[in-house]
């Protein structure tokens, strides 16, 4: 999952409210077992959220259009 939000909103917590609300419906979905997370390496407010939420640093990918990004992984439930 990614979650851009532009300049102008962030630390307004629309990226905490669009997590909270996927991961509420990961959790009621059965065959979704694992939520991922992607952030750009240099984000570290993105990193620090995702690990508020108990996602795991699980390696890195690379995206044609973001470049480098560290993969982050939790269980659904």
């Amino acid at each position: 999952m990614g979650y851009p939000v532009d300049p102008a909103y962030r630390r307004q917590g629309y990226a905490r409210a669009a997590l909270e609300t996927l991961l509420d419906r990961a959790a009621i979905e059965p065959e979704v077992h694992v939520v991922r997370a992607t952030t750009s390496p240099d984000n570290i407010a993105s990193s620090r959220l995702v690990a508020q939420y108990g996602f795991i640093e699980v390696g890195e990918q690379r995206d044609d259009e973001d470049g480098l990004e560290t993969s982050y992984e939790v269980d659904a439930n």
